[in-house]
This record gives structure tokens, C-alpha cells and sequence, in this order.
């Protein structure tokens, strides 16, 4: 069966599989400014119906399902929410810009749903400091395996005549805050869940440490299932592999951190290309199984 895709009072895209929504994909965010609103997926979820994504949290408001972020960009906040300064704390400054549709190039559905989008990276002041283009394709939808696997490209290109420097709280001074670039924010009944992570990697020890993959399973409330989540770096992309800032207390969250404790700078007419897939499990995947889907697919994206 193929999947469908439709598209929904020009703010966001769905896509389903056998009558369930996988996900929707809300490009024109109604969000306040303050919560640097930009794209997210949400709801998202399993084979199996279950949600593996949290919207808005009354402990971060800034926190929306899945989303490309920056947390610190040469001062500006993209990330939501107060900035980090350093020998201060976090202070809400009049930072806070956001990263806004510009159209659609491309949306297609057959075997393969492909989506290419344009936007752009604005200040606070209004002006323009990024030219993204984003990709989205579904490509692997596995029921017998009970799995599958969201493909995200983005291409950002400085458009401003200075560099732009992309860093995090970490990089401002604080210890295992390196949160920026794709970011999960999992159910609360993800609390304490799993993670694991390449060449043994484990639990909490896997903040701020490198792995090419980062897999993270929990239960969910009502119905007592489980459901795993693996984020997976590309070697083409900046700091490979990845140095992962996640959390299974006080909530579940991952962060795709190519710029962890160190700024990746972008000069002016520069691009940063930055290419992950998520797959989404039902039940809860071992190292096993989740090495062996590594091996099985290294060669097919």
C-alpha cells in the first residue's frame, strides 16, 4: 500500500499510511514570537498509532515535536524561549527571530513522498540571514518490520555579508547544554526511557559523547506499548559523528549538535548542509536490531 499526502488550510502537510497519520508537518506556525516559532512535525508516530512526539510542554512552551533550531546564532535566538548569557544565566532578551515558509518547490506522493521547501531565517529585526531549503522524503515504510524512516535534508546559506556563528548554550559557558539544530521532545511517559547509542554507549553517559546513531524507547500511557526512536548522522555533515545532547530525565529529548561545545562558522555566500534520517520502531529495538538496520541500510541512502 502507498502512502497518501494531503495538504491542509495551507499550513501544514499530512502524510498517512493505511488510514493512520504518520505525521503533519506545520510550515506556517502560529506560535508567539517569543517562542521563535518555526516548521515542525506534529503529531508524529508510529506504525502502531502510537505518538512519540510532545507539543508545546508548560515547562518549555518553545519545545514543539520535531524541529530544525538554533539555540544561539551569532546572538540571535532561534530556539525559543530566553537566551543564555554567559556570567548571567538565562536572560529574555529582544533576540528571539524565527524561520519562516517561503514556498513550496516541490510535493509529491507515489511510492516515495518527496517534499522540497524554501525558507527563510529572519532576526528579530527582520532581516533575512538565512536562505534554507529543505528537504522531506518518506521513502522506507516497512509494516512487517514495524518501522519507518523520516529522511530530513536542510541547506542553509548565509546571506548576510558577515559570519554567522552557530553555537549553543554550552559554547556561552554552560556544562551539557550543547542543544541546537534537530530537535526531539518525546511523550512525558518517555521519562527514564531508554537510550542508547554506538560502541556501547548507554543512558545519560551518552550526552555530549559521539555516535553516528542515537536511539532512544519508552512506554506510552493508555496502553502500556513501547516505541523506539533513532536519529541517524550522516558522514557528510559537520563534527561527524555527532556529539548527541539528550535526556531521559527530567524529559525525553534528543539534539542533533553539530555545534555540542564548539562554533561551526558559516561565512557570508557559505552553505551548511546538514542531512539526518529518524526512524520511528514500534516496540522497543536492542543494539542487535538497531545495529544490524544500520548495516542494512548504510548503503542504500
Amino acid at each position: 500500500m502507498k502512502p497518501t499526502l494531503t495538504h491542509t488550510l495551507h499550513d501544514a502537510i499530512e502524510m498517512s499510511y493505511q488510514g493512520q497519520t504518520l505525521f503533519k508537518y506545520t510550515y506556517a506556525s502560529k506560535n508567539p514570537s517569543v517562542e521563535s516559532p518555526r516548521p515542525y512535525f506534529h503529531p508524529l508516530r508510529t506504525l502502531a498509532g502510537n505518538e512519540v512526539s510532545l507539543f508545546r510542554p508548560y515547562d518549555h512552551l518553545w519545545h514543539i515535536g520535531l524541529t530544525m533550531n538554533i539555540a544561539n546564532l551569532s546572538g540571535e535566538n532561534f530556539w525559543g524561549g530566553p537566551t543564555y548569557v554567559r556570567g548571567q544565566g538565562y536572560v529574555q532578551l529582544n533576540n528571539n527571530g524565527h524561520i519562516q515558509h517561503t514556498d513550496w518547490q516541490e510535493i509529491t506522493c507515489d511510492d516515495t513522498v518527496r517534499c522540497i521547501e524554501q525558507l527563510q531565517w529572519l532576526a528579530h529585526t527582520g532581516e533575512t540571514w538565512l536562505h534554507e531549503e529543505r528537504q522531506i522524503v518518506v521513502s522506507d515504510i516497512n509494516p512487517d518490520a514495524g518501522y519507518w524512516s523520516l529522511d530530513l535534508a536542510f541547506r542553509l546559506v548565509n546571506v548576510t555579508q558577515q559570519s554567522l556563528s552557530f553555537g549553543s548554550p554550552t559554547t556561552e559557558g554552560r556544562p551539557d547544554a550543547g542543544y541546537g539544530g534537530l530537535f526531539w521532545r518525546g511523550p512525558r511517559s518517555f521519562l527514564n526511557g531508554n537510550i542508547l547509542g554506538a560502541d556501547g554507549l548507554e543512558g545519560p553517559d551518552a550526552m555530549g559523547k559521539r555516535s553516528p546513531w542515537l536511539a532512544f524507547s519508552g512506554k506510552h500511557d493508555g496502553n502500556s506499548a513501547q516505541s523506539t526512536i533513532v536519529f541517524i548522522d550522516q558522514p557528510e555533515n559537520p563534527q561527524y559523528p555527532n556529539k548527541w545532547f539528550v535526556r531521559n530525565v527530567p524529559y525525553a529529548c534528543i539534539s542533533c549538535s553539530f555545534m555540542f561545545d564548539e562554533y561551526f562558522d558559516l561565512q557570508p555566500n557559505e552553505e551548511l548542509a546538514l542531512t539526518y534520517r529518524v526512524v520511528f520502531g514500534n516496540g522497543i529495538w536492542s543494539r542487535v536490531q538497531i545495529e544490524e538496520y544500520m548495516t542494512k541500510h548504510q548503503h542504500t541512502r
